[in-house]
């Protein structure tokens, strides 16, 4: 059989892929790409708690984009990746809290007119791809305490989003299952088909018409559910045949 006379769709059960839309990734980008530069310009190098951060950072990135890669074929894996991705954020989190704290230096109240700022930031474009411009002038501030304070404002916004990703991602296995649910479904149904298709190409012709019947379902009486041959021309002609 040639490809274009099949009429069964092989595509992707699930789709994939995706995550550069998702807010959630396009806002830990940004929180990766100023950690990077944060642990530059104010951390020593030869610390071990650099390479934390910018891996904690990196964490929080790549397993948004890993995980919506592997949920066309695994809906457990894409969420196990995308509460890895939350549980590097929380590591990262305390990272500045730390770095803050061990300094004297105030960490801004959530209500506190700087964070409402960082916060409208988002608000104000909601649309919008966000991108470490949209906060520049806290990210290229040389004072490590705006810079960092702006870090965990961002954070605990990716945090929010991946909450409700994982809320999401949750309520969908439970309701329609994983990968292995639908691949058997799609099974189920392609057996289905080529079962009725060689059933019909067995048709006989109307005992009373000579019209080819087709294959129908007895809707109700004591034969209800029970396949039969019915005339193609009903209601025109009420031929029938048992199979």
């Amino acid at each position: 059989m040639k490809p274009e006379d099949s009429s069964q769709d092989f595509g992707k059960l699930r789709p994939s892929g995706g995550y550069r839309t998702l807010r959630s990734f396009q806002v830990t980008t940004i929180i990766y790409d100023a950690t990077v530069q944060f642990c530059e310009h104010f951390l020593d190098g030869r610390s071990r708690t650099v390479d934390q951060m910018v891996q904690a950072a990196r964490s929080g990135r790549q397993n948004i984009a890993e995980g919506s890669r592997a949920s066309a074929t695994s809906s457990q894996t894409e969420l196990r990746l995308v509460n890895v991705a939350r549980a590097s954020l929380d590591e990262l989190l305390l990272d500045y809290e730390d770095y803050l704290r061990q300094r004297g230096k105030l960490i801004w109240d959530k209500n506190s007119t700087q964070a409402r700022a960082v916060r409208e930031v988002a608000s104000q474009n909601p649309t919008k791809a966000p991108t470490s411009a949209s906060y520049a002038v806290w990210l290229a501030s040389k004072d490590p305490v705006n810079v960092a304070n702006c870090l965990i404002c961002l954070i605990h916004q990716a945090n929010y989003l991946l909450d409700q990703q994982i809320r999401s991602l949750e309520k969908n296995f439970i309701e329609e299952g994983g990968y292995s649910e639908a691949l058997a479904a799609k099974r189920m149904a392609y057996r289905s088909s080529q079962k009725n298709t060689s059933q019909e190409s067995k048709a006989p012709s109307c005992p009373i018409c000579g019209a080819p019947m087709s294959l129908r379902t007895a809707r109700k009486g004591p034969q209800a559910n029970t396949q039969f041959w019915g005339c193609s021309t009903f209601p025109k002609c009420k031929g029938s045949q048992k199979i």
